[in-house]
């Protein structure tokens, strides 16, 4: 039930905005979940490289999105 009324205001609140508000809402939800979830998770089983993964992939999503456009 929350779940469904969050989406409803989700909805109300950003259909009229722009692309680029709505882009950078959804890169902050995804690295509250990269920094809540899966960073944890890396350093447990990559505790010194940890850092270093983290670093060259947002390097490659960078150039990615670069080259993409």
């Amino acid at each position: 039930m929350l779940s469904g009324l969050a989406s409803l205001v989700g909805y109300a609140v950003f259909r009229h905005v722009t692309a680029g508000i709505v882009a950078a809402t959804t890169a902050i939800a995804a690295s509250a979940i990269l920094v809540d979830t899966m960073i944890p998770e890396a350093f447990e089983e990559a505790h010194d490289f940890a850092g270093l993964i983290i670093v060259l992939g947002f390097l490659a999503a960078f150039a990615l999105s670069k080259l993409g456009g």
